[in-house]
C-alpha cells in the first residue's frame, strides 16, 4: 500500500507541476488521489477537508504572516542603506570591498526581511552604482549578490525554520533559530572568501588609507535601530521571554515605528504592504494546510517507514545516506520553492535520519541549507534572476562566476551535514537540547 500511494503522489504531482498547476493545488490533488486508494470518495473528500482545516488552525502559524509583514515594512523603511554603510565601514579595507560589503549586507538584510530576493534587490541596487563607478565586472557583481542573498534565510528570524518546526512535529523554534546562526555565517564566509580571491586576481582594491573609526561609529549608530530588531526579537524568543508568535508581532510594531521615524512610509505604501503581505501569507498558510493532507496519507500508509527501510536497505552507511538525501534535495530545490519542499521532504527524510541518531534540529538546518541553494540555481532560481536583473547582465555571463560560489557554498553544506557541532553547539550551550 505504501509503495502504491507513494507512486500515485509522485506521478500525479510531477504531471500537475509539469503542466503548470500551482504547487498548492498540485499537492492537494495528488494527496487526494492517493487517499482514494484506501477510502471511498465521500470519505476521502471529507478527510481532506478536515486535514486542511487542522493544518491551518495551528496557533504557531500566526508567526509567519507577522514576520512577512515585518519584512515588507523593513524593505520599504530605508533599512538597506544603513546596513550597507555599516558593513562597508567594517569590511571596506578588504580587496573587492564593495563585493564583500554586498555579501555582509545581504546576510543582515536577508535575516531582517526574511526574503533572499528582497535582499538581492535592495542591497544589490544600493551597491551597483559604486561598483560601476569603480569598474567592477557587472557579471561578477550580480553573481556575488545572488550567491550571498540566501544566507539571510538561515539567520533568524526565518519563516523556513518556523515551517520546518511545524512539519517536524514541534521541533523547538528557539533551538532552530539559535542553530541557524553558524550555518548562515558559514554561507556568507564562503562567499566572502571567493569574492576576495577573485577581487585580488582582478585588482579590485579596498578603501585606501587607515581604518576610519569615526566612520564606523557613525555607521554603527545609524544601523543600531535595525540591528536591534534582531537582538530584541530573536533574543527574546531564545531567552523564553516571549514565543515566536509574540516575537513576530513585536517585530511588526518595531518595523512600523522605524519606518515612521525614517519618514519612508506613506499611507498608500502602507496599504500596499498590507495587501502584499496578506497575499503572500495566504499562499503560504494554504500551502501548509493542503500539505497536511499529504502528511495524513503518508502516516496512514506508512510511506516514511517504507522510504526509511528502502534507504537503509540500500546501505546502512550514514555518510552515503546523507549524500543521497543532499543530492535529492539539491535537485528538487532547483525547481521547487523552499516552503513546499520543506512540507514534502520533511516527513519523508526525518524518520530516516532519526534511525541513526541525528537530531531534528540539525536535519532542519541541512534541509533548509540545501533548499536555499535552489534559490540561486536555474531553472527556477528566483533570487539569482533578481540579482541578474538588478545587475543589468545576463545568465550566460553570470554562470561562470557562480560556479566558484557553488563550490564554496557546497563545501559549507558538507560541513553543516557532517559536523553536528555547527548546528547543535549553540542550542546545547544554551541548554535547549541535549
Amino acid at each position: 500500500m505504501a509503495l502504491q500511494a507513494l507512486l500515485i503522489i509522485l506521478i500525479v504531482l510531477a504531471v500537475l507541476l509539469a503542466v503548470g498547476v500551482p504547487i498548492s493545488y498540485a499537492i492537494g490533488i495528488s494527496s487526494l488521489a492517493a487517499i482514494l486508494q484506501v477510502v471511498p470518495l465521500d470519505v476521502s473528500v471529507l478527510t481532506a477537508s478536515q486535514r486542511i482545516f487542522v493544518g491551518m488552525s495551528k496557533f504557531s502559524l500566526t508567526a509567519i504572516p507577522f514576520f512577512i509583514l515585518a519584512g515588507n515594512l523593513m524593505n520599504q523603511g530605508g533599512i538597506a542603506k544603513r546596513l550597507v554603510d555599516f558593513v562597508l565601514a567594517i569590511l571596506g579595507k578588504l580587496p573587492g570591498s564593495l563585493l564583500v560589503t554586498n555579501i555582509g549586507a545581504n546576510a543582515l538584510f536577508g535575516a531582517i526581511s526574511g526574503s533572499a530576493a528582497a535582499a538581492a534587490a535592495a542591497v544589490g541596487s544600493m551597491v551597483r552604482e559604486g561598483e560601476e563607478d569603480q569598474g567592477y565586472n557587472l557579471a561578477l557583481c550580480a553573481a556575488t549578490n545572488g550567491a550571498s542573498a540566501p544566507s539571510g534565510l538561515l539567520i533568524p528570524p526565518s519563516n523556513a525554520l518556523i515551517t520546518y518546526s511545524l512539519v517536524s512535529g514541534g521541533t523547538s523554534v528557539a533551538a532552530l533559530f539559535l542553530a541557524g546562526y553558524l550555518p548562515g555565517v558559514i554561507w556568507a564566509a564562503c562567499c566572502i572568501l571567493v569574492a576576495v580571491v577573485i577581487a585580488k586576481r582582478n585588482g579590485y582594491q579596498g578603501i585606501p588609507g587607515k581604518f576610519d573609526w569615526k566612520n564606523l561609529l557613525s555607521a554603527t549608530l545609524n544601523a543600531i535601530p535595525a540591528l536591534s530588531l534582531i537582538v530584541v526579537v530573536i533574543g527574546g524568543i531564545i531567552a523564553g521571554v516571549f514565543t515566536a508568535t509574540e516575537g513576530s508581532a513585536i517585530a511588526v510594531v518595531y518595523a512600523l515605528i522605524l519606518s515612521v521615524c525614517y519618514r519612508s512610509l506613506s499611507l498608500k505604501t502602507f496599504w500596499q504592504i498590507l495587501v502584499d503581505s496578506a497575499k503572500m501569507s495566504g499562499m503560504i498558510v494554504f500551502l501548509i494546510g493542503v500539505s497536511n493532507i499529504m502528511g495524513w496519507v503518508m502516516a496512514f500508509t506508512q510511506i516514511p517507514q517504507a522510504i526509511s527501510a528502502a534507504l537503509l536497505g540500500l546501505t546502512n552507511n550514514r555518510i552515503i545516506i546523507l549524500l543521497i538525501m543532499n543530492g535529492i534535495l539539491l535537485i528538487s530545490g532547483t525547481f521547487m520553492d523552499v516552503t513546499p519542499a520543506i512540507l514534502i521532504f520533511t516527513p519523508r527524510f526525518l524518520p530516516v535520519v532519526k534511525t541513526f541518531g541525528m537530531h531534528p534540529v540539525q536535519f532542519g538546518l541541512i534541509l533548509v541549507y540545501n533548499l536555499c541553494i535552489g534559490n540561486i540555481t536555474p531553472p527556477v532560481g528566483n533570487t539569482l534572476f533578481v540579482a541578474i536583473k538588478v545587475g543589468k547582465t545576463s545568465l550566460a555571463k553570470v554562470m561562470p562566476y557562480m560556479l566558484f560560489y557553488y563550490g564554496a557554498i557546497l563545501t559549507g553544506l558538507m560541513l553543516v551535514t557532517y559536523v553536528s557541532g555547527i548546528t547543535l553547539g549553540l542550542p546545547m550551550a544554551a541548554g535547549m537540547i541535549r
